[in-house]
């Protein structure tokens, strides 16, 4: 007896409902969950709006057209051209939404699989940040205060938080009398107590009291308001893409990423005790081999256990 057709929007019901377990054991970022959802939601707009409602009709020029669609931006300006980041990040959605569909056995199709690869820009240097380059992003950072966001936002990055526990991170986190901030970790990393320096205690305290002014209830978000955690975290990225521009730090020619702010600090965490576990400790990493990378340390896994590598 043939299999019934499954309209597209009851296959992503199916399909979003694996990737929730997925993620609920650690196999997929939440932030990609999120992220995959929304694309293959705007997908069935899209087809809706061309007639097809039933995903064995999703054709490969359907899918294209897609892909290559019109978008807006975070300022929800118009984009007549998306860029090669975000149609990649559309064909990944969909090859994940077929991919799954098909072994769910709700469709055959493979709309993708002869589609030609989607061309990437020369990426750019990147670049290893010294102490001077950090006093100029603190200095850019400021620019403001205390309303601005930038400041606390470098500052949690300084104290050792990723993009993902900046995008959660609220007043609450916060202990200034204690010069440190709690996060509860990320889908690859583990919660814990980061210290913040003297510049970052002096930001977070007018931060945190610009914030909570006059308002009671749920903790405000230290960065961002965003609702959805990808949506966060990328707000904590582009606030970051401002930080550097205005510095004068990331040019047409060089790239600064909110990594690099994490390798300087596992590099001066390496530095100052000699060991890597503590630049993992401080992290949130689980590896050894990943606390050697950020630090830019070649190290030898046996000679770990009692001090340097």
């Amino acid at each position: 007896m043939p299999v019934p057709r499954a309209k597209i929007k009851n296959a992503l019901l199916s399909v979003a409902r694996v990737w929730r377990q997925r993620a609920a054991t650690g196999e997929l970022s939440l932030e990609t969950v999120v992220l995959y959802t929304q694309i293959a939601e705007r997908l069935q707009r899209f087809a809706e709006a061309q007639g097809v409602t039933y995903l064995d009709d999703v054709s490969a020029q359907l899918a294209l057209y897609f892909i290559d669609a019109p978008g807006h931006d975070r300022h929800q300006r118009i984009i007549l051209n998306p860029a090669g980041g975000t149609r990649r990040q559309r064909r990944s959605a969909l090859e994940a939404l077929f991919t799954e569909a098909r072994a769910l056995g709700l469709t055959t199709v493979a709309p993708l699989v002869d589609l030609p690869p989607i061309p990437r820009s020369p990426r750019k240097q990147g670049t290893e940040l010294s102490d001077t380059d950090v006093q100029l992003l603190r200095f850019h950072a400021e620019r403001g205060m205390p309303a601005t966001r930038h400041a606390a936002l470098l500052a949690l990055l300084l104290a050792g938080l990723h993009t993902a526990e900046i995008a959660a991170a609220t007043t609450h986190d916060l202990d200034l009398s204690e010069a440190e901030i709690w996060t509860n970790g990320a889908t690859r990393t583990r919660g814990r107590c980061c210290p913040l320096d003297e510049w970052g205690v002096q930001v977070l305290w007018l931060r945190h009291a610009h914030l909570v002014r006059g308002e009671a209830g749920t903790p405000p978000r230290l960065v961002t308001m965003a609702s959805s955690a990808y949506r966060s975290q990328a707000s904590v990225c582009s606030g970051f893409g401002d930080i550097t521009r205005r510095s004068g730090l990331a040019t047409h020619a060089r790239r600064v990423e909110p990594k690099d702010v994490t390798r300087y600090v596992a590099r001066k965490i390496f530095s100052d005790t000699g060991r890597l576990s503590e630049v993992a400790h401080r992290l949130g990493l689980s590896s050894l081999d990943s606390a050697a990378a950020l630090a830019d340390h070649r190290w030898n896994p046996e000679s770990e256990g009692g001090g340097a590598a």
